[in-house]
């Protein structure tokens, strides 16, 4: 599984807690910025990782920002992305599940252990197809 991962400076630590985990789990990942706790634009980093999962590059993104907010709304801009705020496990499994999320937002100040099993959840839950691809589908029809 391949991850594209991205925060603006406010995201930068949980970044770096998110990029542990998934090295400890084995995932593959690129790292999108930012780099450092200097203040950068988020849609920027939102543009970029959306774009990587749109065009097949990445099977995920996982964008962090103060609050999961401006990530999640950039994010949704950009064609075929379907970003979900996920601040607890049932939101991340029903986000997976029902609207075949591809990219995780997260806010920054969320408990590291909190952070862990929201990330995992989200990576491991599988979409369930069904009626809920036809909604996916609808959602689709909206971008053309």
């Amino acid at each position: 599984m391949r991850i594209a991962v991205g925060c603006d400076h406010r995201g930068f630590e949980a970044k770096q807690l998110v990029i542990k985990l998934l090295t400890e789990a084995g995932y593959s990942y690129k790292d999108f910025g930012s780099y450092t706790t200097e203040p950068v634009d988020y849609p920027d980093i939102a543009k970029a990782v959306g774009e990587a999962v749109a065009k097949g590059d990445f099977d995920y993104g996982i964008l962090i920002c103060s609050t999961g907010i401006g990530m999640c709304i950039a994010a949704n801009k950009v064609k075929a992305i379907r970003a979900a705020l996920c601040y607890d496990t049932f939101c991340a499994q029903r986000a997976r599940q029902h609207n075949d999320a591809n990219v995780l937002c997260l806010g920054s100040e969320i408990a590291e252990d909190v952070m862990r099993e929201i990330v995992f959840t989200f990576l491991n839950s599988k979409f369930e197809g069904g009626r809920h691809l036809r909604r996916v589908n609808k959602i689709r029809e909206m971008e053309r």
